[in-house]
Parts: structure tokens; C-alpha cells; sequence
């Protein structure tokens, strides 16, 4: 399924996206009640995608993020972050920086490059904690496509990266949530940036040093994910700036696209 968060005149929920088996255009049919509750309902409401607003698909107390996990970007930034590590590197990003899949990404006066970073993104589906690999499937909702925005100078300038990764807007994410993906699926998916239609990252999801399973086990040893929360596995090699008045877009297959358009803020 594909569930996404949308804003129709005044009111905003959520809705499964179809696609028409005759025109193949594509609609969202309003759901009652919240996804990750458990108790939906569809309410015979039905819109026009292109007549909505798609909104990110979840709300999360937290975006817990992967760091240097394609060995490729690894080397293309290893004079900012260093080389890799045995464990997975985690940092995070605060729940405000999260946007829509089509909302705009504000360019901060205090940087003088910002940079794209394209990433396959997983949406929790239960409070965990000390999960073991084998049970990693068991906590995850579905996936979704997202964009871990970076102030590129103040990361450098910083050693750490809160600020850099912490603006308002630096986490677009969706267009919706994908769901009924294996985690061996979920590994093997091509994921593509463009920055005003030009290919910047080419990569795969199966290039990660440390796999999903891995990695949820890592983040839980030491702290409670809660549904909703998002996990950002990783961007391969071709991260670079973008300027105000560009596009970027995110793609990862089976899941979806992102565009959104860098611009200051008045």
C-alpha cells in the first residue's frame, strides 16, 4: 500500500494512494482514523492526487539518522566526517526540520553551501527497543524517500553536525509511505538525485556497509524508537550544492519521487 498524509481545503489526514486501472490516473481515498494506531477505516472520499497537497506522511518525535554508510560517499567526504567506523555512525535531525515532498527548502543566510544528500528512509511502526536483527521486520512500518539537507560549511566548521543538519526544511520526505516491502526488497532499490534534471547521485540501496537489520538492532541498543519515528539509512556518492531558485529531486524506486525547490527565506 501507499499511505500518504494530505491537506484537502481546511482538513488534513490520511489516505491510500490508487492508481486508476483504465486512465491510470491517480487518486488518494481518505482513511479514518491514524495508519499507525492500527484502526483505519476507508470513508468513501475520494480526491484527485493532483487536487491535494501531499504533506510529509509522518509526523516523527525524532528523524535518527545514518551516517557514512556507502563507502563511496565515505571517501568523497572523508577530509569533513572522517573514514568509516566498524559501527554505524548515528546523528540526528529535530522533528521541525521535517517538510513535504514538494515544500520548499530554505537556504540559511548563515551558510554559503548547502548541500543535497538523497536517502532511502524507514517509518517505525512500534515503541522498540534492544531490538535484535531478527525481529527488525517486525518493527517496521514501510518506507519513504527523503532528503537529509546539510549546511555543508557549518558541518565542517562545527566538528559536529546538529546545526548543519537541524534547519527548519532540511528533511523533506515522502511522497507517501510504502508498504509490504521485504527488508531484502527494501536493500536492493535504486536511488537517483537530480538537481534541475541533471544526475547527481546514481546508487543502490544494496551498496550499504551497514544493512537494515543492522542498523535498527545499533540505534535501539541505546535508545526507544516510538511509531513514526524515521531512520535515514544513508546517501551514496555525488552529494553537492544546491542553490536558491534550483530544484532537487529525490527518487527512489518502488517508492517514489521528492521535489523540492531551494529558495530564501524573506
Amino acid at each position: 500500500m501507499r499511505i500518504a498524509r494530505f491537506a484537502s481545503g481546511d482538513e488534513v489526514g490520511f489516505g491510500l494512494v490508487e492508481t486508476d486501472s483504465d486512465s491510470g490516473e491517480e487518486f488518494v481515498a481518505r482513511l479514518s482514523g491514524h495508519p499507525l494506531l492500527g484502526d483505519i477505516k476507508l470513508t468513501g472520499e475520494r480526491a484527485k492526487l493532483s487536487d491535494v497537497r501531499l504533506l510529509s506522511p509522518v509526523l516523527p518525535t525524532k528523524v535518527v539518522c545514518i551516517g557514512k554508510n556507502y563507502a563511496d560517499h565515505v571517501a568523497e567526504m572523508k577530509d569533513i566526517t572522517g573514514e568509516s567506523t566498524e559501527e554505524p555512525v548515528v546523528f540526528l535531525k529535530p522533528s521541525t526540520a521535517v517538510t513535504g515532498p514538494h515544500d520548499p527548502i530554505f537556504h540559511p543566510e548563515t551558510s554559503e553551501r548547502v548541500d543535497y544528500e538523497g536517502e532511502l528512509a524507514i517509518v517505525i511502526a512500534r515503541p522498540c527497543r534492544e531490538v535484535p536483527r531478527e525481529r527488525v521486520k517486525d518493527v517496521i512500518f514501510g518506507y519513504t524517500v527523503a532528503n537529509d539537507v546539510t549546511a555543508r560549511d557549518l558541518q565542517k566548521r562545527d566538528k559536529q553536525w546538529t546545526r548543519a543538519k537541524g534547519f527548519d526544511s532540511f528533511c523533506p520526505m515522502g511522497p507517501w509511505i510504502t508498504t509490504g516491502l521485504s527488508i531484502e526488497e527494501a536493500q536492493d532499490l535504486a536511488l537517483t538525485t537530480t538537481v534541475d534534471g541533471e544526475t547527481r547521485q546514481d546508487g543502490r540501496t544494496s551498496q550499504f556497509i551497514h544493512d537494515i537489520p543492522g542498523v535498527i538492532a545499533h540505534i535501539t541498543s541505546f535508545m526507544t524508537l516510538l511509531p513514526g519515528d524515521v531512520v535515514l539509512t544513508g546517501t551514496p556518492a555525488g552529494v553537492g550544492p544546491v542553490r536558491v531558485g534550483q530544484e532537487v529531486a529525490v527518487t527512489v524506486e518502488r517508492l517514489g519521487t521528492i521535489r523540492n525547490r531551494v529558495v530564501s527565506r524573506d
